[in-house]
């Protein structure tokens, strides 16, 4: 290689590393931009709905929050803060359906004691019950508003045969849910916000027209007991319903409707597959079937009957 190229090349490298240096000075000397947190919406706070809220539903300490909103669009009817009482929206009913994340209007909620409160606390079709109860049949007291039931029909059943009668108990309906104790549609609170158990003479329902229908009469047979239900029971009966085949699930459906729609089977009262308990399963003196009856006797006039053919 000549002396020319030696020098031609030895310049190059020399551009190139020069170049190199001041394009890093460059990079090094700007500062990196830095990321800006988005500004938090500003404006009232408004109450709005933590879950979708169907018609008819008693409202509780969850159902809402308050959420800031823009001035400009905040509505007369909506409940601000600091303006509005939530404490006193504990127990209200659901009016107009109110979906998540949607402010609550004024017009939205039914309050306890205003004409047609349990009316709109009924879903549609659904009939109010009201069952008689104490402090051993109502859970002492324990049964509040916005709960779930289970109806306990016990009887006894005599016998003319002499011996002991049959006593007997029957889950005849399964998650109804509790409109009123006596005439209270609230949970009584004390000082610090807690709950107060207070023992009921009556507990009203939501049943179906049939199942009213049952209840009735139901309470000319025997006595009636309520029996709590657990939170996580309704998605157990919903499996249930399911697996029997009592509930179809469509194909092709809208997923949101279709969680709606077993939201609502799951939350519905059902008479269907009852389980009684008898004296023979509590202790072994007590009996297991129901007692033999005599047959009736004859009238005057069959057995005249029967003497002539004699």
């Amino acid at each position: 290689m000549d002396t020319r190229k030696v020098i031609l090349l030895v310049g190059a490298l020399i551009v190139a590393a020069v170049t190199a240096f001041m394009a890093r000075s460059i990079f090094i000397g700007e500062s990196a931009p830095q990321a800006q947190a988005a500004e938090a919406p500003t404006g009232p706070g408004v109450l709005v709905a933590t879950r979708a809220l169907p018609v008819g539903t008693i409202v509780g300490p969850d159902s809402f929050r308050f959420q800031p909103w823009p001035e400009e669009l905040v509505e007369g009817s909506y409940f601000i803060r600091g303006q509005a009482n939530v404490d006193e929206l504990i127990g209200t009913v659901v009016r107009t359906e109110i979906t998540a994340g949607q402010p609550v209007t004024q017009g939205s909620l039914v309050r306890p004691g205003d004409r047609g409160f349990l009316a709109a606390a009924l879903g549609p079709g659904m009939r109010a019950v009201t069952v008689p109860v104490s402090a051993q049949t109502g859970v002492a007291g324990f049964v509040f508003p916005g709960d779930r039931v289970d109806l306990v029909l016990v009887q006894q059943l005599e016998g003319t045969d002499g011996g002991p009668a049959l006593n007997t108990s029957e889950t005849i309906v399964r998650n109804l849910r509790v409109l009123a104790a006596d005439q209270r549609t609230t949970n009584e609170r004390d000082e610090e916000g807690n709950i107060v158990p207070t023992v009921s003479n009556t507990v009203t329902v939501e049943a179906t027209p049939r199942i009213a229908e049952k209840i009735a009469v139901a309470q000319g047979i025997g006595s009636l007991s309520l029996s709590l239900r657990s939170i996580a029971d309704n998605t157990a009966e919903l499996e249930r319903a399911i697996a029997s085949g009592e509930v179809e699930v469509p194909d092709g459906t809208d997923p949101r409707e279709e969680r709606r729609m077993l939201m609502q089977i799951a939350q519905r009262p059902t008479d269907s597959d009852p389980t009684h308990v008898t004296g023979a399963d509590v202790s072994r003196f007590q009996r297991r079937s129901v007692p033999r009856f005599n047959a009736p006797q004859q009238t005057s006039v069959a057995a005249d009957t029967t003497a002539a053919s004699e």
